[in-house]
């Protein structure tokens, strides 16, 4: 039976057309119901601060006081130095947590252990209360006193960046694994040694990776400092308090903090996403600069051949 052809409409047009047909915009009902919800929370958040007993004068004196600003640097310095620490530390722990030796293993996974496992606020302490269980350090013929070795920023380093060392060590670990066994391999074959192919061949490909998560631990540790004000280290938060507590003007004082903070954390990030563009782009230009790459069995990375290339000489004529 031969199927019958569609009638035309009168106009001529195919009864299948859809270009006369108009185009009606999804209504998004749930957008502007959020977008309300959301004006009315900031605008009820902007009227109490508007209404409450803030003196922002004082906000502003404050913003600039000597005090404030040292706190600031002791924050960024503390940042800095904890932050090498830790990143040092984890490097360590993290090829010895790979090591094939089961001693050194075990003790990089004691040492992750004990620190990502106990509160940052509870080494700090113990740091800090080092004297009662070690009244000296030293070696005999040159010993001090601990409590004038650990002072609260040699406590709050040692607290801060052993602890950022257990944390960094598990992103360096990461990192490492994300390279492709075959690097290692090719290493291993041109006869470089484990940690020669760590440093000159891993590691340099592992750092696309790593710059992110340590990039974010940069960040969580300008804003852990302020837990060291608990051991009486003079960050920006301690001296705000210091000020609050002789003048009374709480809420003011924490703005001020809060300013500030938020300030140092919005360059870092600055910082961060051009470091990490940085690292993105000159990996796609390695990439362009090699052409097409193919994997052996093994998955050893090679050069893909050109068309009507035969691979490299030899030496030898056929």
């Amino acid at each position: 039976m031969t199927p019958q052809r569609p009638l035309q409409q009168a106009d001529g047009r195919s009864p299948y057309a859809i270009d006369h047909l108009r185009v009606i915009p999804k209504l998004h009902y749930g957008r502007w119901v959020s977008i309300a919800v959301i004006v009315v929370i900031f605008a009820f958040i902007i009227k109490a601060f508007a209404q409450g007993q803030i003196e922002w004068p004082i906000v502003a004196r404050f913003l600039t006081a000597k005090v404030i600003l040292q706190g600031l640097v002791n924050t960024l310095a503390m940042t800095v130095y904890a932050m090498t620490l830790g990143i040092v530390l984890g490097v360590i722990f993290a090829i010895m947590y790979m090591s094939p030796n089961p001693v050194v293993r075990a003790v990089a996974k004691f040492y992750i252990w004990f620190f990502r496992g106990t509160p940052l606020l509870l080494q700090l302490l113990l740091w800090f209360n080092l004297a009662l269980i070690f009244p000296t350090l030293g070696v005999p013929g040159f010993e001090m006193r601990t409590v004038d070795l650990i002072t609260p920023f040699m406590a709050a380093l040692l607290g801060l960046g052993i602890g950022q060392g257990a944390y960094t060590a598990e992103v360096v670990r990461g990192g490492i694994l994300s390279v492709d066994d075959g690097q290692i391999e090719a290493a291993q074959a041109i006869g470089m040694t484990r940690l020669t192919a760590l440093r000159r061949i891993v590691l340099p490909q592992a750092m696309r990776v790593i710059i992110p998560p340590v990039g974010n631990e940069v960040i969580s540790m300008i804003k852990l400092t302020s837990v060291a004000s608990v051991i009486q280290f003079s960050e920006i938060l301690h001296n705000a308090q210091t000020i609050y507590f002789a003048n009374g003007r709480v809420i003011e004082l924490l703005i001020v903090a809060t300013i500030w903070y938020l300030f140092v954390v919005t360059l870092f990030s600055i910082g961060q996403h051009f470091l990490e563009k940085a690292f993105a782009q000159g990996r796609a230009r390695k990439r362009a600069a090699a052409g097409p790459i193919d994997k052996t069995p093994s998955g050893v990375a090679v050069p893909a051949l050109a068309p009507g290339a035969t691979g490299p000489a030899s030496g030898r004529e056929a």
